[in-house]
């Protein structure tokens, strides 16, 4: 597959029939015959004398520094190099990291008490650290794609900091001592602790980064204080990690070394794994591998909950997406069943909604055109066209970027043969760029409606509808309503039980629906072939935060 841009028309489509045919009916040639090393032949207590991990990581990182970056890779990165104040365990929930406990009387006031854990270089980690680090995700001179992370978990400051109105110094973080850690929160967040297993708000080691600057993160000049440091990273290549000695819990920690590759086609992650040169693949497997490799690999192929949402973004302020007509005619024409059931078939449920039903909260939003037949949204999204001004003498046109990927690309060109055939007077450009320059584009607006998906930072879901807030540092489309910001802030105010909570976000994605500031497709699974030998590689944390420090090798 290239990783150049690719611009497809429309018009030289085929039948979506045959388009997705050909999707469902490949076989490759690399299919595996069955596995060799079952798991009935492995004894999980018989640790291989070599303790390495050979993962794919799906791309090469933005960068290591953790408030440089945004994506679901370098989050994977970031777990292993850095321990934030919580993290979580085998199933995903929050558990102690470098905070061993916390207390709040209001879930306003939040203080932590500290470990005895070292940096890497042998320094101690103080509550000093998450000071700094806290107000350097905010100061605008960091330019962080997350800037806004602390906004939204009301921490008293962020938002006037973010917006350049007042100095870092007034966040309201603060080291009691050494060991003591208190934040001020302007509104009572109850699920606060969860939020703090996120890579935006682990700690970043503030002598290093004052000595090397940018270069902060080179394998020679980094400091972590997480279960692994970097020893080897060759760009587009492989980053090695190896055991952090100094690490507060490396008595536990059994992997020696994990190689992470920066392999986006899965179906050379694929071949790569039946190869033996991957151990556990990317969480993406090829549609036209996916029956095959479940027959042959058995429990190799493992399909686990994923809290993540595929959607596309539009921009909002640009045209032809500036008219919400357009954007509705869109999301009423696209066929999501036919996308989640046939083009992705693994198990992922066609997405009426921002939030999955499965995370905590249980919200759930129905709207009533999801209930139509195919005939009436088509009709339905025709005349919102031609409201619009487009029609077969003015056609839609328009361009749909996404990120070098094998399903990206399959699932953007049935969307857009969909598309044609639902409506016909549609001509769509596809636009496929590699990760660090796609994410430039979006986040520097430079596109009209950009393939997108958001993975909850905690289990929670504001952890997705935060993103749709005007104020967002995330929300690349630049949706803006006004009574969506207002039951988003409601959330969070005193007295508000989990069922007034839980009714405010549903009343969120009603008006995000209808406003269709976001053309959500499908809600995600998480599949991956893992070897049998690997053991501990957890399928129960519906946020996919594996751990190195967890994983074992046994003999093989």
């Amino acid at each position: 597959m290239t990783r150049n841009s690719v611009s497809l028309r429309t018009t030289v489509f085929l039948p979506t029939s045959l388009v997705l045919a050909m999707f469902m009916t490949g076989c490759s040639d690399n299919a595996a015959t069955n596995s060799t090393n079952s798991s009935a032949n492995i004894d999980p207590n018989v640790l291989a004398d070599t303790q390495e991990l050979v993962i794919n990581n799906g791309t090469e990182p933005e960068s290591l520094d953790p408030h440089k970056v945004s994506g679901v890779p370098e989050s994977n990165i970031g777990r292993q190099l850095f321990e934030g104040l919580t993290n979580t365990d085998a199933d995903g929930k929050t558990i102690p990291g470098i905070a061993t406990e916390w207390e709040s009387p209001d879930n306003k006031v939040w203080t932590f008490k500290l470990r005895d854990a070292k940096w890497s270089n042998g320094d101690p980690v103080t509550a000093q650290d998450f000071v700094y680090s806290m107000r350097r995700l905010v100061n605008p001179d960091t330019a962080s794609p997350y800037s806004s992370y602390l906004v939204d978990a009301k921490v008293v400051g962020a938002d006037k900091i973010v917006e350049g109105a007042a100095g870092i110094d007034t966040l309201g973080v603060k080291a009691i001592d050494d060991k003591t850690l208190q934040v001020t929160l302007s509104e009572p967040v109850p699920y606060f602790p969860d939020m703090l297993i996120h890579n935006s708000v682990k700690p970043v080691h503030q002598k290093t980064i004052e000595a090397f600057g940018d270069k902060w993160t080179d394998p020679a000049n980094i400091v972590v204080n997480g279960p692994y440091k970097v020893s080897k990273w060759q760009i587009n290549d492989e980053l090695v990690l190896s055991r952090n000695t100094s690490y507060y819990d490396d008595a536990n920690t059994t992997l020696d070394t994990i190689t992470m590759l920066p392999i986006p086609s899965s179906t050379t992650d694929v071949a790569r794994y039946q190869a033996g040169e991957v151990d556990v693949t990317y969480n993406e497997i090829p549609t036209e591998q996916f029956a095959s490799l479940k027959e042959k690999n058995g429990d190799e192929l493992r399909v686990s909950p994923y809290l993540c949402t595929y959607y596309y973004e539009f921009n909002t302020v640009k045209p032809p997406f500036d008219n919400p007509k357009v954007r509705r005619a869109l999301a009423l024409s696209l066929d999501r069943d036919t996308i989640a059931d046939k083009v992705i078939g693994q198990g992922q449920t066609a997405a009426y909604q921002l939030t999955p039903i499965a995370a905590n909260g249980k919200v759930e939003n129905k709207p009533e055109w999801s209930t139509w037949d195919k005939e009436k949204r088509i009709a339905e999204a025709k005349k919102l066209l031609n409201e619009a001004g487009y029609n077969e003498s003015n056609p839609l046109s328009f361009e749909l970027l996404y990120n070098t990927n094998d399903n990206h690309k399959k699932v953007a060109v049935a969307a857009t043969s969909l598309w044609k055939q639902a409506l016909g007077f549609v001509d769509v450009t596809l636009t496929n760029k590699e990760w660090k320059t796609y994410l430039d584009t979006r986040r520097n607006g430079n596109y009209q409606i950009a393939r997108a998906g958001w993975c909850a930072d905690y289990n929670e879901p504001s952890a997705f509808l935060n993103i749709a807030k005007s104020d967002n540092s995330g929300n690349y489309g630049k949706y803006a309503n006004a009574n969506f910001d207002s039951l988003m802030a409601q959330t969070l105010k005193a007295g508000v039980t989990p069922e007034q909570r839980a009714s405010l976000y549903q009343k969120a994605e009603a008006q995000l629906d209808q406003d269709m500031g976001l053309l959500n497709i499908y809600h995600y699974v998480s599949p991956r072939l893992v070897k049998p030998y690997v053991i501990g590689f957890s399928t129960k944390d519906p946020l996919d935060n594996w751990q190195g420090k967890d994983i074992s090798i046994a003999k093989h």
